[in-house]
């Protein structure tokens, strides 16, 4: 370990160390420590770790010392526009001071910025694929000189569906590059993928794949569709911090951020019907204290880099285990505790058991709080926010009863879901 010597000893100049005091960064976090001399010396890394572990910094620094010793230009990649911005921002922290440059290029944005940025000759490109691969059709940018491929959130990438466009990018890049490779969680997919981009990796694990971080504590409410926005209300009163509620449609983000205006709360909201314009906004104020409550889809909030998020709310289950410990890892960050409360409608047991098998722990079951005493008026586009009845649509099945997990309820709950069947609104 690497405790009492800070970045001392992981192989950095003394010029990035010099810059990294002066930030204030005393100590690096674990996969930092790991990760760091392996990739100073140019090997490929596959790491692992969960949100708000420091990974940014984990190639960032990596990547300025290379291209500070020679290495040649670096290209990374992200799933979202939102991440590209702040990866873009905690990476010039330590490179502006350096001398290195870079180019954001990301969708919603005109791309004759990005053309002024590009003609500054950056050494390292931050962008979404889709945008890479505009410009590649564009002839404003040449990947064929890059030596440092950085590929983070993989696995989110491949669930939005964007691993053709990593094949297209990835052909354009010299095979002899450095690749690092970050995913939160590592399912056979992501391996395959990590195949196909690393040479003789070494493997850096921070936590199991797939589990959440030790410092959020986590509560599950069995809940009706009808009942979210009373107990939305509820838990909102008891807790004073900034606030993060997740919802799988923008639809419904999008009324939740209204019921939630209707209670007297500061809320913003982050989804893909709002202009970049309105969620850089958005997530500004949330950062700054103007916005105490951000509603978000999953997508949208995959660029939310915000240490002080006190309470994670899921007003909706994600249409997959994984995303859950994408979720809850936006709170409980920088050594802070964290609380995750989630809510499940009574025919979506097994999803709850999905997340369960995927983070080797049972959610602890809460009882509903007394509710009838709510005043606040739901917003006509709330109320209007019904489900459609249906079965729900699983992704995972019921297993076996496992020692040691908590009671559940079954009164009241109605029936459980029944696999293949599909989710109640879309």
């Amino acid at each position: 370990m690497n405790e009492d010597k800070g970045f001392y000893g992981l192989g950095i100049a003394p010029g990035i160390l010099d810059i990294i005091a002066k930030i204030g960064f005393k100590k690096p976090t674990p996969i930092q420590e790991q990760a760091i001399p392996i990739a100073v010396e140019g090997k490929d890394v596959m790491g692992i770790a969960q949100t708000g572990t420091g990974k940014t910094l984990a190639f960032g620094i990596p990547v300025a010392q290379r291209i500070m010793q020679g290495g040649g230009p670096a290209l990374v990649i992200v799933p979202t526009r939102e991440l590209a911005i702040q990866v873009a921002e905690s990476l010039e922290t330590v490179c502006l001071p350096l001398g290195i440059h870079t180019a954001t290029l990301i969708g919603g944005e005109p791309i004759s910025k990005q053309f002024r940025q590009l003609s500054r000759r950056p050494q390292i490109i931050i962008g979404t694929p889709g945008r890479i691969i505009d410009h590649m059709e564009q002839k404003s940018v040449s990947f064929l000189k890059t030596k440092i491929l950085v590929l983070d959130e993989a696995d989110r990438m491949l669930d939005m569906g964007f691993a053709p466009q990593l094949r297209r990018i990835k052909a354009e890049v010299p095979e002899d590059r450095q690749t690092l490779f970050f995913s939160a969680t590592m399912p056979e997919e992501i391996v395959s993928l990590a195949k196909a981009y690393l040479k003789l990796p070494v493997r850096v694990e921070i936590a199991k794949s797939g589990t959440a971080a030790n410092n959020v504590s986590q509560e599950l409410f069995f809940v009706s569709q009808e009942t979210k926005p009373w107990l939305l209300e509820k838990l909102l009163g008891e807790y004073r911090g900034s606030v993060l509620i997740f919802s799988r449609l923008k639809y419904g983000a999008k009324r939740i951020a209204a019921h939630v205006r209707a209670m007297g709360h500061t809320a913003a909201e982050i989804h893909s019907n709002r202009s970049l314009a309105q969620r850089k906004e958005s997530l500004e104020g949330f950062k700054n204290g103007k916005y105490r409550i951000l509603v978000a889809t999953d997508i949208a909030a995959r660029g939310i880099d915000v240490n002080h998020i006190e309470l994670v709310i899921n007003y909706d289950l994600p249409d997959n285990a994984e995303d859950y410990v994408h979720r809850i890892g936006r709170t409980g960050r920088a050594g802070l505790s964290g609380h995750a409360i989630s809510f499940a409608r009574p025919n979506e047991r097994n999803d709850v058991y999905a997340i369960e098998r995927l983070i080797r722990s049972a959610l602890p079951v809460s009882k509903l709080p007394i509710l009838s005493g709510s005043t606040t008026p739901i917003p006509r586009e709330e109320r209007e926010f019904r489900p459609v009845r249906g079965p729900s649509r699983s992704f995972g099945s019921h297993g076996p009863t496992r020692r040691g997990a908590p009671a559940r309820r079954t009164s009241g709950f109605g029936r459980s879901a029944r696999p293949g069947g599909r989710r109640p609104y879309r």
